[in-house]
């Protein structure tokens, strides 16, 4: 089972790819652990990252679902998703 990671811009520039292919999770939790390893280095700087982006699985944020308990099947897309404003 596989899921596609969308990361941020930041997140990006830090593992030089925009998106990832995540094997083996089940929840959200699961791809946020999964994708955590991918950072080259320590944790810090996903987690500095992490903490300003929402989490989205095909497109709904999950604080309208179930959390980072949301089920995630083969194919979803997930995404870190931070807030915009514009005039």
């Amino acid at each position: 089972m596989s899921v596609t990671v969308q990361l941020t811009y930041d997140m990006a520039r830090e593992v030089g790819e925009p998106r990832l292919e995540i094997s083996g999770a089940r929840t959200v939790a699961d791809v946020v652990r999964l994708t955590r390893e991918k950072f080259p280095g320590d944790t810090t700087q996903f987690d500095k990252l992490s903490r300003v982006a929402a989490l989205a699985v095909n497109g709904v944020l999950i604080h309208h679902r179930r959390g980072k308990k949301t089920a995630v099947e083969d194919g979803d897309l997930v995404a870190f998703v931070k807030a915009a404003a514009g005039g």
